[in-house]
């Protein structure tokens, strides 16, 4: 089964052409599937449109949240409730065009286990979003400690085995296409163009936006906080600077010798700073509790032929037979 993960959130404007999109695609596929619709405590007839929609259609699975709780809310929502051997997580603003989840789906036919739908151009009306988002995207590959696909969002597909991984994490402020890079297993990208809101407004405020951004560089790098070495470094070097030129100069050397004084003392409070940083670095590790490794597949001897090698071997090798199945699995280098 193949599940199609929606958050929706006052979204009544454009539920039926965003449905009959997901419908037109899914149904291109030879597989079973299910679209999970999370209903993020919209304040509109959105969640009377979603039951509409599932006494007509047996595909639609409704999820109703208690409250809003925000996008990862109901993102963590819909994945626990989706049943599928392979998730495929979009947007309900149809920026994510729904035509593209065949070719998600190919992509996991062919071995791939997870599958990131990377932007190639994105139509955006806010321009400031249009600026910012690039510039984000620049910013975290700069600092991340880990490998991100850049320009994608949360769309793309997952398979059920990366998506039990997922589950495994405990953190709570996440950032979702690192955590997804983060775990590991097989990777395809698959390309498309980002389109412009169908209908309404973007639902997510720019503060959202803007604590979503520092839980994915919070989350993935420590160069922040390595940062104030960076500092205290060139602090020393520009004390140790204005001290040689102190020591030189005839006629200004209380001056020289003034600035080395408040560059030495800038550098230690930075130093100091940076060594706890190091340490709240992997406090925070702690915290967090990721698993140190992630197992994707453990390979063994047919049950069969092991079971034959422990009894024939129980009290030494003595057939040649056994010998021979030995050589075949431990061959000589």
């Amino acid at each position: 089964m193949i599940s199609v993960v929606i958050p929706i959130y006052n979204e009544e404007e454009i539920l039926s052409i965003l449905h009959s999109a997901v419908s037109n695609a899914m149904n291109e596929l030879d597989e079973p599937w299910e679209v999970v619709y999370v209903n993020d405590g919209s304040k509109d007839s959105s969640l009377d449109l979603l039951r509409q929609l599932q006494l007509t259609d047996p595909h639609v699975v409704v999820v109703d949240l208690s409250r809003n709780w925000g996008h990862m809310g109901a993102i963590n929502a819909g994945l626990q409730t989706a049943r599928g051997d392979a998730v495929v997580l979009m947007d309900g603003d149809l920026q994510d065009p729904p035509d593209v989840v065949p070719q998600l789906v190919e992509a996991w036919r062919n071995g791939a286990q997870v599958v990131t739908a990377v932007r190639r151009s994105r139509q955006e009306s806010r321009k400031v979003l249009a600026v910012l988002f690039p510039l984000f995207y620049k910013v975290l590959g700069a600092i991340s400690d880990y490998p991100i696909p850049l320009n994608c969002g949360i769309f793309g597909l997952m398979d059920r085995q990366v998506l039990d991984s997922l589950h495994g994490l405990r953190e709570g402020n996440r950032y979702l296409p690192g955590l997804r890079a983060w775990v590991g297993y097989r990777t395809e990208i698959v390309y498309y163009d980002r389109q412009d809101r169908v209908g309404g407004e973007g639902k997510l405020s720019f503060i959202s936006r803007i604590k979503y951004a520092m839980d994915a560089i919070t989350s993935f790098s420590y160069k922040p906080l390595r940062m104030s070495f960076v500092l205290a470094g060139l602090s020393f070097c520009a004390a140790l600077a204005f001290g040689i030129a102190a020591l030189a100069s005839a006629t200004n050397g209380m001056f020289y010798a003034l600035f080395a004084t408040v560059f030495f003392m800038s550098g230690m409070p930075l130093l100091c700073i940076g060594v706890l940083g190091e340490y709240m670095g992997r406090v925070y590790d702690e915290v967090r509790a990721r698993p140190l490794s992630i197992i994707n597949r453990v390979y063994q001897a047919e049950p069969a032929l092991a079971e034959s090698i422990r009894s024939e071997t129980a009290f030494g090798i003595t057939d040649r037979n056994v010998a021979a199945k030995l050589g075949r699995m431990f061959p000589a280098a």
